[in-house]
Order: structure tokens, then C-alpha cells, then sequence
């Protein structure tokens, strides 16, 4: 049992945040700009001005209750990965970083479809990575199907579950499509979710075309949809946490709504992403601990409303492995763990957002692995408290040959596969490697020793038509 434990409210302070959330949407009012949203939230008692939708908290709460409070979701061969319930917390890769680092020259260039292939396949192997996010935007392919191969190239190199995003409906069904090819049909893509997809609303309060169509097309078809805000703490939203908050939490009970609205118990995941406006430099921070404050507090609203949660960790501000990036990210992890955030994504991506790093996520992968340590904490019971053991061994004794030691070593205790345990004689005789040494020859020994599952050839023949057809389509529109 879970026992490390973060909340950053009080119940007074959980009410007052639901009460201003509340009066978001019933007094101020969201920006709805799809008219079928408009038009499903009107028939539902929304009061709707132009494309304001001001919605009462009854139809909030009603849509809350139907919305499920947990969602299982599978892997590529349909076994049981996540359980994105109660406190369970779950890693995966970040998404849309232009740039990349080679993991072979370490130089800094466009990312290209065959690093999200080497993400899914580094990702495969690493044991504490959950689930799949591209940590790419591809630009060696057609631009506007960025969202499309970035699906396939993960399909083909891991069986783990894939989080994606996409550009628009129509290409969201074409990746839909690919989904239902690779776990045998719709319904068993409703019974067996693979793939989750996310869309955001624009902070503060706006909600578009396109990402209320993917939401409703999510809804429809069956598909865990994650909708969440990409903040800026003084710019798109308040300055100070709980108002930037109570905006995000206005933000996701919109696209929870919506969903409802379009088919009740559709599968949603909420978040409430956002980082501090660095007032110096006008640039949005990922490691600022505001991020983690608001991203802890927004779980544990939706703990309240029983909805599964998305958070978010493992992204650094910095360029490169150093201590600035390991602080970040240690703390985003062990506070995305302890507040109980379901589906934590980000691992992997440097320089605000902008560029993906293999050996970063290996680093990522190695901090989860603390923090597990850390949120497992202490188990008192009778084995673990060895009384006889302990008499056995006697004052002054060892318990190294202990057959109790050789028993439970291995999970009382975190081994570290990266962090340097050894004397400073074995450590120069090693090459005095540093960490971001360490992380790179991990990511080179993966990519060309790790062999993941591959597609069996007759799906990945129907796989290879649907992204053609796709190509053919763009052409035919560009003509």
C-alpha cells in the first residue's frame, strides 16, 4: 500500500476551489467555437451568447457522475498495462518537440520519424516507462500527417500502450482506424483501449473547432480522450496558483461536458498543466516548482471528483544532463507520484519543450524507479520486522549471509542501475563516467541489442494502407 502521500489542499480549500470553478462557468462563461458543442450544450441547459457558453453546475456535476472513475487500458497484445484509478501512477515519454538530440553524434537537429521509432524502442525496454508518446514532431515526413506517423513508428517498435495527439478529426479517425487494425476491430479497441488521444483547450477559457471534434470523435468511437490546458501562470492564466488553477479546472470540466453530452461514460482523463511565466525572459518554465504545485493540486481535485488524472514530470528547462535538469525533474516525479497522478507524461524532453533526448528518458526512467521506492516507504509486518532473524544474528552480529537478507534485499531496496555506488578507485578505473555518460551508453546499448515484438506482417500490411491512403488523400487535397 501507497503510503507517501502529497496534498496540497485542505477540505475547506477543495471546496472553495470546486465553488470558484464553479462560478467560472456559470457567471463568466467558456468560449465554445464548434457548433456542435454549442449545440449539444445548449440542448442541455447551457445558456449559449454567439459561441459563450455559461453552464449551470448541475449539468457539471451530472456529467461528472457519469464520466468513469477509472479507466483500464491494454497494451498491443490486449493484456492489462494501466489502471488509471485512485492513486496508481503510471510514466511515459513527452510529444511535439521539434528538435532532437542524435543519440549517436549528441548534435541538436529537426527530429525525424525515425526517432520516434528509437523513442518506442528505447521506451520498450526501459521498466518503469508505462506507456508510449512520440517525444518528436517529425518533419521528414508530410507535415501535415506529423501526428499520423508518429503513431505508426510507435505502433511497429513496442507493444506498450500509446498516448498520441493529433492535428485534426480527420486525422485522428485515420489514426483510430490504425488502432482498430492492430487489436482487431472497434469493438475490440472499446473493450480493450490501446490508444488514448489528447487535446487542450486555449487558456483561458476558449475551447476550438478542433479540439472539441477530436473530443466528441473520441466519445463516439470509444477512445480514451485526455483534455487538458497548457498554461502560462501570468499570462494565459492568473499569476497566482489558485487562480491559474480554478481557470484550468473551468477548462476540463468544459471538454468533461462535452464528452458526456456525446456519449455518456465516455472515458476522459483531466489535467491541469501549466507553468510559471518567467517574467525575465517572457518564456513558459516546465521546471518551475509552481508547475508541480498546480499539476499536485489538480490531481487532488480530481481525486474529489473521482475522474482520472493526468500529470505531468520528467521535463527539464535545461540543455543538457546537469544538475538543473536532474532537480527538475526529481521533484515534478516524486510530486507527480505522491499527489497520485495517473497518467504522467513528459519524461525525456530538455530545453522548454523544445527538444526530445533519449538519454534523458533513460534518466527519467532511473528517477521513476526512486520515487516508487520512496511512495512504497515502509511495510511493518512480521517478515519485515525480522524479529527472529534478529535474534538469531544477536548483539553484535551480521546479517549479510542471512538467508532473511538474501530473501528481501532486492525490494527492501532501490538498486540503482546508473548511480555511482562504487569507490573512487573503481570509478577512475571505469573512465570517471559521469551520469549523462552513463545515460548515453545505455541508450546506444538498447538500440542495438533490444529487439521489441514486432507486428505480426498481416496487420502491419493493413497498418501501411491506412497511413498510404492517408497520403494519397493530402496529395489529392494539396492537387
Amino acid at each position: 500500500m501507497a503510503k507517501f502521500n502529497i496534498e496540497m489542499l485542505t477540505p475547506e480549500e477543495m471546496e472553495q476551489m470546486k465553488e470558484a470553478t464553479f462560478q467560472i462557468l456559470e457567471r463568466t462563461g467558456v468560449d465554445i467555437r464548434c457548433a456542435e458543442a454549442c449545440d449539444l450544450l445548449k440542448n442541455a441547459g447551457a445558456k449559449i451568447n454567439g459561441t459563450i457558453a455559461k453552464i449551470p453546475r448541475e449539468l457539471v456535476e451530472e456529467s461528472i457522475a457519469q464520466a468513469p472513475s477509472g479507466i483500464n487500458i491494454y497494451d498491443r497484445n490486449g493484456n492489462l498495462a494501466m489502471d488509471l484509478s485512485g492513486h496508481n501512477s503510471y510514466f511515459g515519454p513527452g510529444v511535439t518537440c521539434p528538435y532532437f538530440y542524435d543519440p549517436y553524434t549528441h548534435e541538436r537537429r529537426l527530429a525525424v520519424k525515425q526517432d520516434v521509432c528509437n523513442v518506442a524502442k528505447v521506451a520498450d525496454a526501459l521498466k518503469n516507462i508505462d506507456f508510449l508518446m512520440s517525444l518528436c514532431l517529425v518533419s521528414d515526413k508530410t507535415k501535415v500527417l506529423a501526428d499520423v506517423h508518429e503513431v505508426d513508428a510507435m505502433m511497429q517498435n513496442s507493444t506498450k500502450p500509446i498516448l498520441t495527439w493529433s492535428f485534426t478529426a480527420e486525422n485522428l479517425s485515420v489514426i483510430i482506424d490504425m488502432a482498430e487494425a492492430v487489436v482487431g476491430g472497434a469493438q475490440a479497441l472499446r473493450e480493450k483501449p490501446y490508444l488514448m488521444v489528447y487535446a487542450e483547450p486555449i487558456t483561458p477559457l476558449v475551447h476550438t473547432k478542433e479540439s472539441l471534434e477530436k473530443i466528441i470523435l473520441l466519445a463516439r468511437r470509444g477512445v480514451p480522450s485526455v483534455y487538458s490546458p497548457g498554461m502560462s501562470f501570468g499570462g494565459t492564466a492568473p499569476v497566482t496558483l489558485s487562480g491559474a488553477l480554478s481557470v484550468a479546472l473551468a477548462d476540463v470540466l468544459t471538454g468533461v461536458v462535452i464528452s458526456q453530452l456525446a456519449n455518456p461514460g465516455a472515458p476522459i482523463i483531466c489535467g491541469s498543466n501549466g507553468g510559471a511565466l518567467d517574467m525575465r525572459s517572457m518564456q513558459c518554465t516546465y521546471g518551475s516548482p509552481e508547475m508541480a504545485i498546480v499539476d499536485a493540486a489538480g490531481t487532488q481535485m480530481y481525486h474529489y471528483w473521482n475522474l482520472p488524472s493526468f500529470g505531468l514530470a520528467g521535463a527539464t528547462d535545461g540543455k543538457v544532463i546537469d544538475a538543473q535538469a536532474a532537480w527538475e525533474v526529481t521533484a515534478q516525479i516524486i510530486f507527480a507520484m505522491g499527489a497520485g497522478a495517473n497518467l504522467v507524461h513528459d519524461l525525456g524532453m530538455m530545453d522548454v519543450g523544445m527538444t526530445g533526448s533519449l538519454a534523458f528518458m533513460v534518466l527519467c526512467d532511473e528517477i521513476v524507479g526512486f520515487a516508487k521506492q520512496l511512495r512504497r516507504g515502509m511495510i511493518v509486518d512480521e517478515e519485515n520486522l525480522a524479529g527472529d532473524v534478529i535474534a538469531k544474528v544477536g548483539p553484535g552480529g551480521n546479517f549479510l549471509m542471512e538467508e532473511h537478507t538474501f530473501r528481501n534485499f532486492r525490494k527492501a531496496m532501490f538498486i540503482p542501475e546508473l548511480g555511482l555506488r562504487k569507490s573512487w578507485a573503481n570509478w577512475e578505473a571505469d573512465g570517471k563516467k559521469t551520469i549523462a555518460d552513463l545515460t548515453h551508453e545505455k541508450v546506444i546499448r538498447l538500440l542495438e541489442n533490444h529487439k521489441p515484438e514486432p507486428l505480426d506482417q498481416e496487420v502491419l500490411q493493413k497498418v501501411q494502407a491506412i497511413v498510404e491512403k492517408a497520403e494519397q488523400s493530402q496529395a489529392k487535397n494539396v492537387e
